[in-house]
């Protein structure tokens, strides 16, 4: 039994004519801005948005009752933020992904692409405790500020993906899978498949940051240390860990354990699941009289 709608595909397949978007119809380019001296790359364009909107959105929220910082703490978090973000990101593909860059200078050359979110995030958190010790701000609750700000970097950095044609998804006949360019050996016909970073521009990027402003605006999770960073950790691992059954296993795993059974991507999730889910749950633990840095009166 045919569905009405599966008919054109059916009927283009007979005909021998790939009925699925073919990539290099939609006229993507990776680089933005080609000055021929010089060029600007939309992955780092996606990097620069997310940082700008991040930030601004922090400034929001801190204006808040109850903020742990002040304006001129959340200017001087961005840096090293920022700072974590690139060094982390990048040492952590290294460490995760390639070894092999660990005993090179290409671990330098960050334009040829190869960043790790877990490696960022990792690079981050660290930064915001250094910051944090060195102003005597309380780290755990800038944590959960900065965490409701991260989903528009991950929101442009996986659309980011979709314009380079890179982390593409699983062979899939669904009506909205996708030819991608050069994800065979030459001479293989290329087939469809899954739009994953898609499908993580919308749960990591759209959906998680809807339920983190659920809970900032509407209920008194920040007033709970750990609850929004615990939100975010266990949305996002959650959303990691179901896309990447879509998704292609990174090709230096091919025929391991990592591309057979389980994907790092999982695997690295599986703390960031384990840790969210801990500080949700013991979040009213730690409540106290918070006693505002910025944002107007105190709340118990």
């Amino acid at each position: 039994m045919f569905l009405p709608s599966a008919l054109p595909l059916l009927a283009a397949a007979t005909a021998g004519v790939d009925p699925h978007l073919h990539f290099s119809d939609l006229h993507l380019n990776p680089v933005a801005i080609d000055l021929h001296f010089f060029q600007i790359k939309w992955y780092s364009l996606a990097y620069i948005s997310g940082i700008l909107l991040g930030w601004w959105y922090l400034l929001k929220l801190i204006a808040q009752p109850g903020s742990p910082m002040a304006r001129r703490h959340a200017d001087d978090l961005v840096f090293y933020a920022t700072l974590g973000i690139i060094l982390g990101g990048r040492l952590g593909y290294a460490i995760f992904y390639a070894p092999h860059l660990l005993t090179s200078l290409g671990l330098f050359k960050l334009w040829d692409g190869g960043m790790s979110f877990h490696g960022g995030m990792i690079g981050t958190s660290i930064g915001i405790i250094l910051f944090a010790r060195s102003q005597k701000l309380d780290w755990l609750r800038i944590h959960d500020y900065l965490a409701c700000a991260v989903p528009f970097g991950l929101f442009f950095g996986r659309i980011a993906n979709f314009v380079n044609g890179e982390l593409w998804g699983k062979p899939a006949d669904v009506p909205w899978a996708i030819v991608f360019r050069d994800t065979v050996q030459t001479g293989m016909i290329e087939p469809a498949r899954h739009p994953s970073q898609l499908y993580e521009a919308a749960l990591e990027g759209i959906a998680l940051f809807l339920v983190l402003w659920f809970a900032f605006w509407k209920t008194k999770a920040r007033y709970e240390p750990g609850k929004l960073v615990g939100l975010f950790l266990l949305g996002y691992g959650l959303a990691r860990f179901i896309v990447e059954f879509f998704r292609e296993p990174d090709s230096q795993f091919s025929g391991t354990f990592f591309a057979t059974t389980i994907h790092m991507g999982q695997v690295l999730t599986l703390p960031m699941i384990v840790g969210g889910l801990y500080l949700v749950l013991t979040a009213k633990g730690r409540r106290h009289r918070i006693e505002p840095i910025a944002g107007g009166q105190s709340v118990a």
